[in-house]
Protein backbone atom coordinates (compact mmCIF):
# COMPACT_ATOMS: atom_id res chain seq x y z
CA UNK A 1 0.00 0.00 0.00
CA UNK A 2 1.31 3.46 -0.89
CA UNK A 3 0.15 6.41 1.21
CA UNK A 4 0.93 10.12 1.14
CA UNK A 5 2.63 11.64 4.17
CA UNK A 6 0.33 13.07 6.85
CA UNK A 7 0.64 15.33 9.91
CA UNK A 8 -1.26 14.08 12.99
CA UNK A 9 -3.46 12.00 10.69
CA UNK A 10 -6.83 10.40 11.39
CA UNK A 11 -6.95 7.01 13.07
CA UNK A 12 -7.90 5.34 9.78
CA UNK A 13 -4.58 6.45 8.23
CA UNK A 14 -2.53 4.95 11.07
CA UNK A 15 -4.62 1.79 10.99
CA UNK A 16 -3.72 1.45 7.31
CA UNK A 17 -0.04 1.86 8.18
CA UNK A 18 -0.31 -0.78 10.91
CA UNK A 19 -2.43 -3.33 9.05
CA UNK A 20 -0.40 -3.77 5.87
CA UNK A 21 3.12 -3.13 4.75
CA UNK A 22 2.90 0.48 3.64
CA UNK A 23 5.20 2.89 1.87
CA UNK A 24 5.00 6.63 2.26
CA UNK A 25 5.06 8.24 -1.19
CA UNK A 26 7.94 10.68 -1.44
CA UNK A 27 8.02 11.24 -5.19
CA UNK A 28 4.50 12.62 -5.58
CA UNK A 29 3.90 16.26 -6.39
CA UNK A 30 3.20 18.09 -3.13
CA UNK A 31 -0.39 19.26 -2.87
CA UNK A 32 -1.05 22.40 -0.84
CA UNK A 33 -3.88 22.56 1.69
CA UNK A 34 -3.99 18.83 2.38
CA UNK A 35 -3.43 16.59 5.38
CA UNK A 36 0.22 16.30 4.36
CA UNK A 37 0.92 19.32 6.54
CA UNK A 38 -2.46 19.92 8.22
CA UNK A 39 -4.71 18.25 10.73
CA UNK A 40 -8.07 18.85 12.31
CA UNK A 41 -8.70 18.62 16.05
CA UNK A 42 -11.60 19.52 18.31
CA UNK A 43 -10.74 21.99 21.07
CA UNK A 44 -12.04 21.87 24.65
CA UNK A 45 -15.14 23.85 23.63
CA UNK A 46 -15.90 21.42 20.83
CA UNK A 47 -14.88 23.80 18.08
CA UNK A 48 -12.92 22.45 15.14
CA UNK A 49 -9.36 23.75 14.92
CA UNK A 50 -7.08 23.29 11.93
CA UNK A 51 -3.36 23.08 12.67
CA UNK A 52 -0.97 23.71 9.78
CA UNK A 53 2.74 23.09 9.58
CA UNK A 54 4.02 25.99 7.48
CA UNK A 55 6.24 25.01 4.60
CA UNK A 56 8.72 26.99 2.56
CA UNK A 57 7.85 28.25 -0.86
CA UNK A 58 6.45 25.39 -2.92
CA UNK A 59 7.46 25.43 -6.54
CA UNK A 60 5.20 24.13 -9.29
CA UNK A 61 5.27 20.32 -9.25
CA UNK A 62 7.71 20.16 -6.33
CA UNK A 63 8.17 16.67 -4.91
CA UNK A 64 6.92 15.93 -1.41
CA UNK A 65 10.38 14.72 -0.39
CA UNK A 66 11.73 18.24 -1.09
CA UNK A 67 9.25 20.14 1.12
CA UNK A 68 10.99 22.05 3.88
CA UNK A 69 9.30 23.28 7.04
CA UNK A 70 9.27 27.03 7.58
CA UNK A 71 10.11 28.45 10.99
CA UNK A 72 9.27 32.08 10.22
CA UNK A 73 6.44 31.79 12.73
CA UNK A 74 6.37 30.05 16.11
CA UNK A 75 4.07 27.35 14.79
CA UNK A 76 5.47 24.64 17.07
CA UNK A 77 4.73 26.70 20.17
CA UNK A 78 1.25 27.52 18.88
CA UNK A 79 0.48 23.88 18.04
CA UNK A 80 1.65 22.68 21.45
CA UNK A 81 -0.35 25.33 23.31
CA UNK A 82 -3.41 24.42 21.24
CA UNK A 83 -2.96 20.70 21.96
CA UNK A 84 -2.53 21.33 25.69
CA UNK A 85 -5.60 23.57 25.77
CA UNK A 86 -7.70 21.07 23.81
CA UNK A 87 -6.66 17.88 25.59
CA UNK A 88 -5.26 18.69 29.03
CA UNK A 89 -8.42 17.49 30.79
CA UNK A 90 -8.75 14.26 28.82
CA UNK A 91 -7.98 10.96 30.56
CA UNK A 92 -4.67 10.17 28.87
CA UNK A 93 -3.16 13.51 27.91
CA UNK A 94 -0.77 13.66 30.87
CA UNK A 95 0.23 10.06 30.23
CA UNK A 96 1.18 10.67 26.58
CA UNK A 97 2.17 14.36 26.53
CA UNK A 98 5.85 13.72 27.21
CA UNK A 99 6.07 11.46 24.15
CA UNK A 100 4.70 14.21 21.88
CA UNK A 101 6.28 17.35 23.35
CA UNK A 102 9.71 16.76 21.70
CA UNK A 103 8.11 17.13 18.26
CA UNK A 104 7.26 20.71 19.22
CA UNK A 105 10.73 21.50 20.52
CA UNK A 106 12.98 20.07 17.82
CA UNK A 107 13.29 21.81 14.46
CA UNK A 108 12.91 19.41 11.55
CA UNK A 109 14.15 20.52 8.17
CA UNK A 110 11.93 18.23 6.09
CA UNK A 111 8.18 17.71 6.42
CA UNK A 112 8.61 14.00 5.65
CA UNK A 113 11.00 13.56 8.57
CA UNK A 114 8.61 15.24 11.03
CA UNK A 115 5.62 13.25 9.81
CA UNK A 116 7.47 9.90 9.69
CA UNK A 117 8.86 10.22 13.22
CA UNK A 118 5.62 11.60 14.65
CA UNK A 119 3.51 8.86 13.04
CA UNK A 120 5.88 6.13 14.28
CA UNK A 121 5.46 7.54 17.79
CA UNK A 122 1.68 7.71 17.43
CA UNK A 123 1.55 4.07 16.31
CA UNK A 124 3.68 3.03 19.28
CA UNK A 125 1.40 4.97 21.64
CA UNK A 126 -1.73 3.39 20.17
CA UNK A 127 -0.21 -0.03 20.91
CA UNK A 128 0.89 0.97 24.42
CA UNK A 129 -1.13 -0.38 27.32
CA UNK A 130 -3.09 2.32 29.12
CA UNK A 131 -2.30 2.89 32.79
CA UNK A 132 -4.72 1.38 35.31
CA UNK A 133 -6.91 3.51 37.53
CA UNK A 134 -7.58 6.34 35.10
CA UNK A 135 -11.20 7.38 35.03
CA UNK A 136 -12.20 7.56 31.40
CA UNK A 137 -14.71 9.90 29.92
CA UNK A 138 -18.36 8.93 30.00
CA UNK A 139 -18.58 9.86 26.34
CA UNK A 140 -18.78 7.01 23.91
CA UNK A 141 -16.62 6.45 20.85
CA UNK A 142 -17.93 5.89 17.36
CA UNK A 143 -16.58 3.22 15.01
CA UNK A 144 -13.46 5.26 14.22
CA UNK A 145 -12.63 5.96 17.85
CA UNK A 146 -13.68 9.58 17.56
CA UNK A 147 -15.40 11.39 20.41
CA UNK A 148 -19.18 11.24 20.00
CA UNK A 149 -21.59 13.30 22.08
CA UNK A 150 -24.99 14.85 21.63
CA UNK A 151 -23.27 18.23 21.80
CA UNK A 152 -20.64 17.52 19.12
CA UNK A 153 -21.53 15.74 15.93
CA UNK A 154 -19.23 13.26 14.28
CA UNK A 155 -16.52 14.89 12.16
CA UNK A 156 -14.64 13.02 9.49
CA UNK A 157 -10.87 13.04 9.45
CA UNK A 158 -10.21 14.34 12.96
CA UNK A 159 -6.69 13.71 14.16
CA UNK A 160 -5.90 10.46 15.93
CA UNK A 161 -5.24 12.56 19.03
CA UNK A 162 -8.96 12.49 19.82
CA UNK A 163 -8.75 8.71 20.08
CA UNK A 164 -5.36 8.57 21.78
CA UNK A 165 -6.23 10.91 24.64
CA UNK A 166 -9.81 9.77 25.23
CA UNK A 167 -9.73 6.06 24.43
Amino acid sequence: MILPTAYLPPLSYLQALMSEPATIEQMETFEKQTFRNRCLIRDAKGELVRLTVPVGKVEHKQLTRDIQISYQTRWQHQHWITLVSAYQHTPYFMYFADYLRPFYEKEYKWLLDLNDELNATLIALLKKERPQGIITSSRSLDWSGQIWTDKHSWQTELSVLDTLFED
